[in-house]
């Protein structure tokens, strides 16, 4: 008794280790073959990224001269255009301000002790407030016709607004092709199928292009609206299959209770039935939503520069041509913080929806 008493348990570290990458000669071996791969690539990659780079010089010649590494002088001179573009310098503000704006306004969306009404007026607030500083024309404000609209902001713009449209319409197309009406669900079918056996690009160009034609002679829609309506149609599509998915994963007991209670349609959807069906389907939900905002980098084939675009047109400048990697990794690492992002907080709100039930 006094040796189990007297023995020194090991360190929580190293019983996680013998315990998962240990545990057998197999285990073992794998473990540092892998740690070995990680050194040989993350080393180089550690070495180009941040030993090796260089930080300050005047143009891709003295950064070569300089060091082999990344060179981050490139992005220390053009990261203003890359993330603002050809929006006037001196109103780049404005459109920093936006940025801002929309990225705190779906912060604060993430916060469950705001899930108020209260939280719907911030965000109409919010919004007209990010449009009217990206136009201006207001308050001694110079107008910026959306043309000149480029970079991070364009993206999120494009991302938040096809995002915050396309649910609500994703959930009417859902329960059209769930309905009992025929009319109503030929109608929602052919459109939930249409939009999704047509690709994004064709959308993009269906909506810049073909939308003008129907229109009536003389009146004309802004290009960014043209693309934000494209996104929106082809994000609604798939969010609706989502959302049908998760209609019938509710059991048929939910129904009949709802319907013993004497609730109406509507009021049962509301109440009842489409807050657990979300619940069901917030992963791939969420994955469309991720896949969306990767996917706004289309637009630049209709001649909108979003960040991707914009990091690919600084490139042009002939002091700096031929350092696509350190332009596409600043970029990648923006995509990727905020796809992260969204990622975790899904499957945090994911966890937290289902907390005591058992999957």
């Amino acid at each position: 008794m006094a040796a189990v008493i007297g023995a020194r348990r090991a360190p929580p570290v190293l019983a996680w280790m013998r315990a998962n990458l240990f545990s057998s000669i197999g285990n073992g071996i794998t473990t540092l073959v892998i740690l070995y791969v990680l050194y040989r690539v993350l080393g180089g990659a550690l070495n180009w990224l941040v030993i090796d780079a260089v930080w300050d010089a005047p143009n891709m010649r003295a950064c070569h001269a300089d060091g082999s590494g990344a060179c981050w002088a490139f992005i220390r001179e053009k990261w203003r255009f890359i993330l603002f573009g050809r929006y006037p310098f001196e109103e780049q503000w404005r459109a920093a301000l936006v940025t801002v704006i929309l990225f705190g306004l779906t912060g604060m969306s993430f916060i469950p002790l705001l899930w108020r009404r209260e939280l719907i007026y911030v965000w109409v607030v919010g919004l007209v407030s990010s449009a009217l500083l990206m136009f201006g024309g207001v308050l001694g404000l110079d107008y910026v016709p959306t043309d000149l609209w480029c970079g991070l902001p364009l993206t999120l713009i494009l991302s938040l607004l096809s995002m915050i449209l396309a649910f609500p319409l994703a959930v009417l197309l859902a329960l059209g092709r769930r309905s009992h009406l025929p009319v109503v669900k030929l109608l929602c079918v052919g459109a939930i199928e249409f939009m999704r056996g047509v690709p994004l690009i064709a959308m993009l160009f269906t909506a810049s292009l073909m939308l003008p034609i129907f229109l009536p002679s003389g009146v004309t829609v802004d290009k960014t609206l043209r693309a934000l309506i494209g996104i929106t149609l082809f994000l609604a599509a798939y969010q609706a299959e989502d959302v049908r998915g998760g209609l019938q994963a509710i059991a048929k007991g939910q129904f009949e209770a709802a319907d013993a209670l004497g609730l109406g349609y509507w009021l049962k959807m509301r109440k009842i039935i489409l807050p657990q069906a979300i619940a069901v389907v917030i992963p791939p939900l969420v994955s469309n939503l991720i896949g969306n905002f990767k996917n706004t980098s289309l637009v630049s084939i209709i001649s909108l520069f979003d960040l991707l675009e914009d990091a690919k047109q600084s490139l042009v400048d002939p002091n700096w041509r031929g350092l696509t990697a350190e332009a596409y990794v600043f970029v990648g690492v923006i995509y990727f913080i905020v796809c992260y992002s969204m990622s975790q907080y899904s499957q945090w709100l994911e966890r937290r929806l289902n907390r005591g039930k058992r999957r």
